[in-house]
């Protein structure tokens, strides 16, 4: 894959890098994940993904997450290393 071709986070493999590009969801899920410093610009890096790919463990600076496929579906990222 190109680096620079945008990707949504959901199609990333695990111990991938990729910086957020957009955030397509909106309202109470959108503050939640700017909370956690999710937000255009920030480095995303795979920590796993369930066999199924239904979850997804990343790691934003210093906080990890867990993500449920729809809404890693919602972010849009490059640069995927």
């Amino acid at each position: 894959m190109n680096k620079d071709t945008m990707t949504l986070l959901s199609a990333c493999s695990k111990g991938g890098l990729a910086t957020v590009v957009k955030i397509n969801a909106t309202g109470p899920l959108k503050q939640r994940l700017m909370s956690f410093g999710l937000m255009k610009g920030s480095e995303v890096k795979m920590l796993e993904c369930s066999p199924t790919k239904s979850t997804f463990e990343i790691k934003v600076g210093s906080v990890s997450l867990a993500l449920r496929k729809e809404e890693a579906a919602l972010i849009e990222v490059s640069n995927v290393r």
